[in-house]
């Protein structure tokens, strides 16, 4: 969906400008990057220091072998040897497990929990698909008694609903990314200048995120009929919002 583009904002060309997880998420993802640098910079500042650590290279190939080792001999696998390869794991993982989850999971509900928006299963063919002159008979004549007894039946559409209703739910003591940081980084100069950065860049994201929702030249987030789109606004209330960005995927 995209194309590298070192003339681009964030490096990349979309194929699709109006693509509301693309341009919030690159946000996102651009200040995940900058704080995962600043933080391996400053405790890697050699990339002797990176191939030396057995704890560190064990891990990765714990990743690698164990954790894939159904594809750990994919050429794509990137090495642990410089900061920059240390730096763009990093980054993918905790996107992977922060922006990226939350953007598929916690619109779950609002997608999904009408369900004729999204039936999990349907009871009878489609009239289309191999019809019979009577299928496709009590079809023109009764179109919604043919979907009535197409879509599931109530209990499986309950079970569905109040699945995902749990899957978008918030806990009231969810930690959002940015919100808190570690002890260890608070009592070091640099890190913790580095995370109050890294804060500073998710504030900014809530008021592009808000700047864009109420601008109708984007068809695709703003304008009658048209649901604002703040799966990645990096902070919530507990419940059911469609917005806020855990730290890690906890379910």
């Amino acid at each position: 969906m995209a194309e590298e583009d070192k003339t681009a904002e964030h490096g990349v060309r979309l194929t699709i400008p109006d693509y509301p997880f693309a341009n919030d998420g690159l946000i996102l993802w651009d200040a995940i990057k900058e704080w995962v640098t600043d933080y391996v910079k400053h405790y890697y500042p050699d990339e002797e220091l990176i191939t030396s650590d057995e704890e560190l290279q064990g891990w990765w190939s714990e990743v690698r072998n164990i954790g894939h080792g159904d594809k750990k001999d994919e050429p794509w696998w990137p090495v642990l040897k410089t900061q920059d390869d240390l730096i763009g794991v990093v980054t993918t993982i905790a996107w992977v497990t922060s922006g990226h989850h939350a953007a598929v999971n916690f619109g779950q509900y609002g997608y999904g929990g009408y369900f004729p928006n999204r039936p999990t299963t349907t009871r009878i063919r489609m009239p289309t698909e191999d019809p019979t002159d009577e299928a496709l008979k009590e079809f023109y004549e009764s179109p919604e008694k043919v979907l009535l007894k197409t879509y599931p039946s109530q209990k499986q559409a309950t079970l569905v609903m109040v699945t995902l209703d749990l899957l978008s739910t918030h806990s009231p003591d969810e930690e959002y990314i940015g919100e808190q940081q570690e002890a260890s980084w608070a009592n070091e100069p640099v890190i913790n200048a580095a995370f109050e950065r890294f804060k500073g860049k998710l504030q900014y994201l809530e008021g592009v995120i808000d700047e864009r929702n109420v601008n109708i030249t984007l068809k695709n987030r703003a304008g009658a009929g048209v649901v604002k789109y703040e799966l990645l606004k990096p902070t919530s209330e507990h419940g059911v919002t469609g917005m806020g960005v855990p730290y890690s995927i906890s379910i």
